[in-house]
């Protein structure tokens, strides 16, 4: 099930980046460190094109140091980019963005030439968090849930540094099935717009690749090496009392204990992808689009061709 949500407050949102985004010298796009290239929005890179960048791996904390590296690096090889990792709960820590903004664009400043700073990621990314540690009080909302943040707003943080804040915007047709998948269990996407225990099948299936181990010791399981990915939600399930009558599991409460364990960093320092794997996805995504492309001009082709035979 491709995982799609594009609720209609993003509409907006994406029409106040394109207004706003014409007078402003830096974007910051805060990513999630677990998954930083799937929370790379690649439409927010069409509507700041040109303009200098800061990537923020937030939670880093919560990310698997030596990919949180492969990352930095991959982001930082890139033209005007400047890429760190940031926990967003560390006050003193977020600071870092001020002077990195400062770097990217030396020749702003002073009170003639403010610089001028656009911060924008997907929902849940914890953007809010960070915000609220840059001004020292609560200028934004946040929440677990995605899309707290609704309009844009201007937050002086020095005499002659300016940051727009945007609400959290994903894009209208996610095409790397993997990285819906990762955008779901992060909690950046809605819980309507996709099936939880899918979800949940699809995050087991990758930790028990990448990181062997982790889930057994995490939920106490022994035995489950080897087996299918819905044995272990059902021992997961099993483990933690999702049990219905007659000792049947409840599928869908042991894929919301699953996710939660990901999302407040239970199951250990992970991240769910190098560059390799997004480069390898994409590709993938790319020969599909394009068969779907070719199908559907085939299909447009054949009432022309019949109408011209009559």
């Amino acid at each position: 099930m491709p995982v799609q949500w594009f609720p209609g407050h993003m509409h907006s949102t994406k029409k106040a980046i394109v207004e706003r985004v014409k007078g402003i010298d830096v974007v910051i796009e805060m990513l999630d460190a677990r998954l930083p290239g799937s929370s790379a929005n690649p439409l927010l890179a069409e509507l700041t094109r040109g303009k200098l960048a800061l990537k923020v791996l937030n939670k880093q904390d919560l990310a698997d140091p030596e990919r949180t590296e492969q990352w930095l690096a991959h982001f930082n090889a890139q033209p005007a980019t400047r890429a760190i990792g940031l926990d967003g709960r560390a006050g003193a820590a977020v600071h870092r963005i001020i002077e990195a903004c400062r770097e990217l664009a030396p020749h702003r400043g002073g009170m003639v030439k403010p610089l001028r700073v656009l911060i924008c990621g997907i929902p849940n990314v914890g953007k809010s968090t960070v915000i609220n540690s840059l001004v020292g009080r609560v200028a934004a909302k946040t929440g677990d849930e995605p899309g707290i943040t609704k309009t844009e707003q201007k937050i002086v943080l020095a005499n002659d540094f300016y940051l727009f804040d945007t609400p959290g915007m994903l894009w209208p047709r996610i095409v790397v099935e993997q990285s819906g998948y990762r955008l779901a269990a992060s909690g950046a996407v809605g819980r309507n717009a996709f099936d939880e225990e899918e979800v949940a099948l699809e995050l087991i299936a990758m930790l028990n690749v990448d990181y062997p181990g982790h889930l057994a010791q995490r939920f106490k399981l022994t035995g489950l090496e080897g087996q299918p990915d819905q044995e272990w939600l059902i021992a997961i399930g099993r483990q933690r009392g999702a049990v219905l009558a007659g000792g049947r599991i409840n599928m869908q409460k042991a894929a919301e204990i699953v996710l939660h364990e990901l999302r407040g960093g239970g199951l250990g320092r992970i991240t769910l992808e190098t560059p390799q794997d997004l480069s390898r996805w994409q590709a993938e995504a790319a020969v599909k689009e394009a068969e779907r492309a070719a199908l559907k001009a085939a299909r447009s082709a054949k009432p022309r061709a019949s109408r011209s035979e009559a």
